[in-house]
């Protein structure tokens, strides 16, 4: 069970706020005892100027300012938070690819992989050059095709080599992904796959496991890595390779966020697979939605090549900037300390006096 947000660090210290209607109190006595005061006076003359005739509203300008910065300073001493859109501390992006045969499907014009593979590249030249991207296809198993660079133009070669095969591992995908963003870790597909007691010699990366060494795993709240995300694309549903769900538990154990893009068919026939009447030709919705929910990330759906070109700049956009929970004491703090001042400079230039 979640615990319920939290709007103040010392909640406790929100009682002095009482003070703020007494303050209104203690002025409107002060100005009834300034009248009662001024009336003792015989001439009009002198009665005028001792209540302020003439200054109107402004008279009450500069008390209701000062007021105002009070109830910032108390409401500031409970420190108090807020969501707060900050520059993403996102250092790595993996761009995990679905290049199954059914990516060949005519529904998304030209087809599903050009389609893909045009976006994804737009998506590259959107991102902040201090970001590294890497490249992990999967289909019937998965593997990497460029690691983490930052190299643009490696990247977008990468993506035209793309070659379809057939079935489609989408847990494989975010496996590999996470050996990409974890090297250290000794992360093994085949073991997953097959077994510790069944291993298939070396890793996807060409590399023994056993020469590894593996670095103690701690797990972390899901969505608590900021320094990585994986960006899933698939138009179908796991047909082979780890269990989506578990794959998706692995990377929110590790903190990474799983935005999940869904493209194609979501019920009935796949265009251009009239042959194929197999439901794992249709996209798996609640699978996508699930592995976003798990790892705290997001599921977005495109039905056309427009609406991935969209999806891939709101992801560009929403990987660049991140609401964070931030305390904002210091900002009510500088309000209040400016409004003070300018309490005092409007009392000295109406009332020639101080507030």
């Amino acid at each position: 069970m979640m615990n319920p947000p939290t709007y103040f660090l010392w909640p406790q210290y929100l009682w002095l706020l009482v003070a703020v209607p007494l303050l209104v109190l203690v002025y409107l006595w002060l100005l009834r005892r300034r009248k009662k005061v001024s009336l003792r006076y015989a001439s009009l003359a002198i009665i005028k100027p001792a209540m302020g005739a003439g200054f109107g509203w402004r008279r009450h300008v500069p008390p209701g300012l000062f007021l105002i910065a009070v109830t910032m300073l108390l409401f500031a001493a409970s420190r108090p938070l807020a969501l707060v859109s900050l520059p993403a501390d996102h250092s790595t992006i993996v761009l995990a690819i679905d290049v199954s045969l059914s990516m060949r499907a005519t529904d998304v014009k030209p087809n599903r992989m050009v389609a893909a593979q045009e976006a994804a590249k737009a998506f590259l030249k959107q991102l902040p050059k201090g970001i590294r991207v890497a490249i992990i296809t999967f289909a019937g198993t998965a593997q990497v095709v460029q690691r983490a660079t930052l190299n643009r133009e490696d990247l977008a070669a990468a993506i035209d080599s793309f070659q379809m095969q057939r079935g489609t591992a989408v847990g494989s995908g975010i496996v590999v992904s996470l050996q990409e963003l974890f090297p250290d870790e000794g992360i093994d597909l085949t073991e997953m796959i097959y077994g510790g007691g069944q291993k298939r010699g070396k890793s996807l990366d060409g590399q023994d496991p056993k020469q590894k060494p593996k670095k103690e795993f701690v797990p972390v709240p899901p969505g608590s890595y900021e320094s990585a995300a994986i960006v899933l694309l698939t138009d179908g549903r796991r047909t082979t390779g780890v269990d989506t769900l578990e794959a998706a538990q692995m990377a929110a154990r590790h903190g990474v966020r799983v935005y999940a893009v869904g493209m194609g068919t979501v019920d009935g026939a796949v265009p251009g697979f009239d042959g194929w009447t197999s439901v794992y030709m249709r996209l798996d919705e609640p699978s996508l939605r699930a592995v976003a929910q798990v790892t705290m990330g997001d599921y977005y759906y495109a039905a056309d090549a427009q609406a991935l070109q969209k999806v891939y700049e709101k992801l560009g956009s929403r990987l660049q900037v991140d609401k964070k929970e931030t305390e904002i004491s210091s900002i009510l703090a500088l309000a209040a300390a400016l409004l003070s001042i300018a309490a005092a400079a409007l009392s000295l230039l109406w009332l020639r006096t101080i507030v």
